[in-house]
């Protein structure tokens, strides 16, 4: 049945809904004094009652700041969110890279690392990665409590223009990238059970006591003349630390069936182009939060150059990766440019808010260089990464820190403050401390367990020698 509203219906609506309204509204414009009414029980203080209080409390200074630490630590979660997007991105353009028969267990792998990430973190990696007083190389922390609930500026001030559990969320979407990255580096022929157990030591101790050196106050503090080591958002901690140890775990796994043979190198191609370039396209858009996140608050001026950065680093990476696969391999080369993008995006990870965008760019197509480059010769060495990881991550991670050196902007009648040594040291610390930390662990899995899969599972596909289950029905 359909309805017709004329003119006279729209207007005895109008007539009757009036009434109901303003006898709702009239008292806030009133200037005349409203006639005495019963009074109403008094209302229990609300979220924001209860808020200011706190900020009257943490010091009548920071009150005028309200705005600022309420945006910034807005700005912190939904920076969080954009980081949790990625291990979608990470886990779609694995899937695309790799055969359709092993589908399940790249997705059941990412499902479990960012589970076990957030929980270990959670019990020991916030506050292990964040000591305090330590000795500048390792102390183990308590599992996040009460100590974090402060909601004022006492938490961080202007600096940290966040609440304890706002920074734990932020910290916590970082930490699991570091396995993530070693998933896709062997995936397709390693044993579920023993990837599980090394991933969750991975994460739960390695990855926040090797951070803890840079952001939690340790001895690279020390660097570069005491002005401390330069990596922004992690090119070295997060994407160098996966790297390396990606590539330990692949010296040991060996390469999958059939890569390499007597006649070269036989290619094993991804079954899902589409799938690839979706996760690479969903890590360019939580790469926003994962820089943008690491400015610490909502200042204007750092995050949109932040923001500026990023963007023209990895679409520069993406042109030079074109331009070099183009020349090299004779043929423009999807994955290759997949890869530029992620390699500018780990380039600048480091130095997003100290270089130009000028700066940014060159960094960029650098990047898109070496990681074709990079996985050529890996693929010379008989390494086998299926999606390239140790190049995107590990080599263009150690780029990322030397370039925060070659191309920091220096203000007039400022002085340097990163030197190619000092970051050199410092990336080179970190990729050997992954790297021996993992072959030591992966070793130690292989001699007990085992790591690799039989010949006749890795043919059948993992989807069903580990999951019992296709991905596709088809």
């Amino acid at each position: 049945m359909r309805y017709t509203f004329n003119l006279k219906t729209l207007l005895l609506a109008t007539l009757l809904v009036m009434p109901l309204l303003f006898g709702s509204i009239a008292p806030v414009f009133a200037q005349e004094e409203a006639p005495a009414a019963e009074a109403a029980p008094e209302e229990e203080a609300g979220p924001v009652d209860d808020y200011l209080e706190l900020v009257e409390s943490s010091g009548a200074e920071y009150a005028p700041a309200f705005d600022f630490f309420t945006t910034s630590m807005l700005w912190t979660v939904i920076a969080a969110a954009l980081v949790f997007i990625m291990h979608l991105g990470f886990a779609t353009l694995e899937a695309g890279l790799t055969q359709s028969k092993n589908t399940v267990n790249i997705l059941f792998k990412n499902c479990f690392i960012i589970s076990i990430g957030l929980i270990t973190y959670a019990l020991i990696g916030f506050n292990t990665h964040y000591p305090g007083d330590f000795n500048g190389w390792i102390k183990f922390g308590a599992p996040l409590g009460a100590g974090n609930v402060d909601d004022t500026w006492g938490y961080g001030g202007l600096s940290l223009a966040m609440t304890g559990y706002g920074d734990f969320i932020f910290q916590a979407m970082f930490a699991a990238t570091a396995a993530t990255i070693v998933s896709g580096a062997v995936a397709e022929r390693v044993k579920l059970p023993s990837f599980m157990i090394f991933a969750t030591i991975l994460v739960g101790i390695a990855y926040p006591v090797v951070g803890s050196w840079h952001w939690g106050g340790g001895w690279m503090g020390d660097l570069n003349g005491g002005n401390g080591f330069k990596d922004f958002a992690g090119s070295a901690v997060v994407h160098a630390f996966g790297g390396f140890a990606a590539l330990a775990c692949v010296l040991l796994l060996g390469a999958r069936k059939g890569k390499y043979t007597p006649e070269g190198i036989k290619p094993i191609l991804g079954h899902n182009m589409p799938l690839a370039t979706i996760g690479v396209f969903l890590l360019f858009f939580g790469w926003f939060g994962f820089n943008g996140g690491s400015v610490l608050s909502a200042a204007p001026g750092p995050l949109g150059l932040v923001f500026v950065t990023t963007t023209l680093a990895a679409c520069a990476g993406a042109l030079g990766a074109i331009l070099c696969s183009w020349i090299v391999l004779k043929k423009p080369d999807l994955s290759m440019t997949l890869n530029g993008f992620l390699a500018g995006l780990v380039g600048i990870t480091a130095n997003a808010d100290i270089v130009s965008p000028a700066g940014s760019m060159i960094i960029g197509v650098i990047a898109g260089i070496i990681v074709v480059l990079s996985v050529i010769f890996f693929d010379k060495l008989k390494i086998d990464d299926p999606v390239g990881a140790i190049s995107v991550h590990g080599v263009c991670g150690i780029w990322g820190i030397l370039a925060a050196a070659i191309f920091e902007v220096v203000p007039e009648g400022g002085e340097k403050q990163f030197g190619i040594v000092g970051q050199l040291v410092g990336v080179l610390a970190v990729g050997a401390a992954a790297f021996i930390f993992s072959f030591i662990l992966f070793l130690i899995l292989k001699v007990t367990i085992g790591i690799r899969v039989s010949e006749e599972e890795e043919a059948e596909g993992l989807d069903i020698a580990e999951h019992g289950a296709p991905a596709y029905n088809i």
